[in-house]
């Protein structure tokens, strides 16, 4: 026998460090009341997924993670570590609520001071960390598209650790809370129907309800309850957490069928569901961005609105705006050019951050756009405008003139029939006004528990409480709430950087057994039919305000680079975009058939946008490193 075949294959060496423990002053979630610690998870693969409720690439990753939580789940185990960006997130019911609007069913760690974020040095929303079964991080991702790294990784070391004795099975620490019997559980959106009554997209139940007049007797509801991509009569049809609702004519309802990232139409004399636009999987960057409806990948629709002849489109999973044309039935790209901020300006230079809320006039699109805690409009024209609110990183609640008025993180907005729009201010429970004829805004409501959209019924409006399960009848106020103005800033502390020339450093490792390859050929693999759009590495980097950058800015392929900062410019943030595309070095370990017939290897996009909030002092670092995917050697 040859003595190297009988040897056993050695493991490859990864570099391994210390995990610090779960700390965060919230407490656990999912756990049946129990406290864990980094002990409690010894002996299985823990994956760490740092998240915020608000963050849309949060929740895509919560839905990455299902099919590996479900196929790994006596070996690994996953813990959600609560890490807010807003106030509002800080608190812990707002947790505890989301956990099962999202249907979270794995424990969580409310860290509301992010202290748990400092001790990994977590950069972005989201990062998955994994840990091996002895208690070392072996892997750190920033954004989505991992899962596939992660799996394989998963696999080595339930192998690894198996055969070192390290490895304990067995079910994990996650305790399912008891259900309550509310008639609607985090409805989303609502839409007044031509017979008077309301159409209601019951969203943590995947339906849609219809209830008569008075918001609360159920007439009936569409979709079989359970989550999934399903057309067919009303009791069959399937969606996964519905939202936005928009008349299509009169005997029609268009949905924003968000996780399912697709436009589906309701027949409202049947109750039969049908799908308009979308193919159920994601869009990545390099997919078609327009053609024909069905054909092509959407990415989160939040909420549709019927302007200018066309279904507009509030596209929050790539901060953008699409439209749904019917008598053509084809999708297109009408503004944002996919990076996150606060831009005016034409629709192809204008930048969103998960737009979540539309309302139509005759010469306005009204939105909210809710990472900036905006209200914003389109023109016929497609000229993009903000009417309230500064970036990603200002919100309250100020009333007064627009320019210095705050919001938080606001899903709704309501055109009024005076020309004023009122806004469904989520995170500051509130009910906001806007009126463009005198630039001011105020108050109509209080003590409205997440409101996330509002819909006009004669001389009332019924808001949608969305963490109160249910739609709550207020008449229009004459006159505006006193609210004492509050204002924040995210609590994620600014890094200390020199002024000067600063390197930063995206870190990448391809995952194990794959290489970096071209995005051509990844795009071709993961989406047939997917735009060339360079090589295997893309790099794009601005800042707000401009003026902090002296140098360095741009799109370019290096993953690194030196980046200019103005001393003048004290603080700031420093945004960045990077790409990366991996492939299976071996094609045996998984195909993918191109739009030409022909097999590549099965072959990933990554992709993160980060927001670095900088300050700029002697003291500060040189370096800023960035981890896409891997460790920071």
């Amino acid at each position: 026998m040859n003595d190297a075949a009988s040897r056993p294959t050695p493991v490859r060496r990864r570099v391994r460090v210390r995990a610090p423990e779960l700390t965060g002053k919230g407490g656990w979630i999912n756990t049946g009341g129990k406290d864990l610690k980094l002990a409690d998870f010894r002996g299985r693969t823990l994956i760490v997924d740092f998240w915020t409720f608000c963050c849309i690439n949060c929740l895509h990753v919560l839905d990455e993670l299902r099919e590996l939580e479900e196929k790994h789940r006596d070996t690994v185990v996953i813990v959600g570590v609560h890490s807010p960006k807003f106030a509002h997130e800080a608190e812990h019911q707002a947790v505890v609520d989301a956990v099962e609007r999202y249907g979270v069913e794995h424990p969580v760690l409310d860290d509301p001071e992010l202290a748990t974020w400092k001790q990994y040095a977590v950069r972005a929303w989201p990062t998955l960390v994994v840990i091996d079964p002895e208690g070392y991080v072996v892997a750190q991702h920033a954004g989505e598209g991992h899962a596939h790294a992660i799996e394989r990784l998963v696999a080595e070391l339930e192998t690894e650790h198996a055969a070192k004795g390290t490895l304990r099975r067995g079910d994990g620490p996650y305790v399912a809370p008891e259900p309550e019997p509310t008639v609607l559980r985090f409805p989303g959106k609502a839409l007044a129907l031509p017979n008077g009554n309301l159409l209601v997209s019951d969203t943590t139940r995947h339906q849609l309800v219809e209830l008569e007049e008075d918001g609360e007797t159920v007439v009936r509801r569409i979709g079989s309850g359970v989550r999934g991509f399903v057309d067919g009569g009303a009791e069959e049809a399937g969606f996964s957490e519905p939202q936005g609702l928009a008349l299509l004519d009169e005997g029609a309802v268009v949905v924003a069928d968000t996780v399912n990232h697709a436009l589906r139409r309701v027949d409202l004399s049947t109750g039969a569901v049908s799908t308009l636009a979308g193919t159920g999987r994601q869009w990545w960057r390099g997919s078609p961005t327009s053609g024909p409806a069905r054909e092509i990948d959407l990415s989160s629709p939040w909420d549709v609105a019927l302007f200018g002849g066309r279904v507009w489109i509030a596209m929050a999973g790539v901060h953008q705006l699409w439209a749904y044309d019917p008598g053509t039935r084809t999708v297109e790209v009408t503004a944002g050019t996919t990076n996150e901020g606060l831009v005016d300006g034409p629709g192809s230079e204008a930048w969103f951050a998960q737009p979540s809320g539309l309302a139509a006039t005759a010469d306005r699109l009204w939105l909210a756009d809710s990472e900036t805690s905006a209200l914003r409009w389109v023109d016929p024209d497609g000229s993009v405008h903000t009417a309230v609110g500064t970036g990603l990183f200002d919100f309250g609640h100020r009333d007064g003139a627009a320019g210095q008025a705050l919001l938080q993180h606001p899903l709704g907005v309501t055109a009024l029939p005076d020309g004023s729009v009122a806004v469904s201010d989520t995170y500051n429970h509130a009910l906001r006004r806007y009126d463009p004829a005198t630039g001011e805004v105020t108050t109509l409501a209080t003590d409205l528990r997440e409101p996330s959209d509002a819909v006009l019924v004669g001389d009332d409006i019924v808001v949608v409480e969305s963490a109160r399960h249910r739609l709550t009848r207020l008449r229009l106020p004459e006159e505006a709430v006193r609210v004492e103005s509050v204002a924040h800033r995210t609590q994620r502390a600014a890094t200390d950087v020199t002024p000067g020339t600063v390197r930063l450093d995206v870190i990448f490792q391809a995952p194990a057994g794959q290489k970096l390859d071209t995005l051509p050929q990844a795009l071709d693999s993961v989406r047939a039919g997917g735009t060339p759009i360079g090589p295997s590495t893309r790099l794009l980097v601005s800042a707000t305000p401009p003026e902090l950058l002296l140098a360095g800015e741009g799109a370019g392929t290096d993953l690194s680079r030196d980046v200019e900062l103005n001393p003048a410019v004290p603080e700031g943030v420093l945004h960045v975009s990077a790409m990366a595309a991996s492939c299976d070095d071996d094609p045996a370990g998984g195909t993918s058939r191109s739009k030409t017939g022909g097999e590549y290897p099965a072959c990933h996009v990554h992709q993160q946008d980060w927001g670095v909030p900088l300050r700029l002092t002697e003291t500060g670092t040189n370096r800023l490193p960035l981890v896409l995917a891997g460790m920071d050697g």
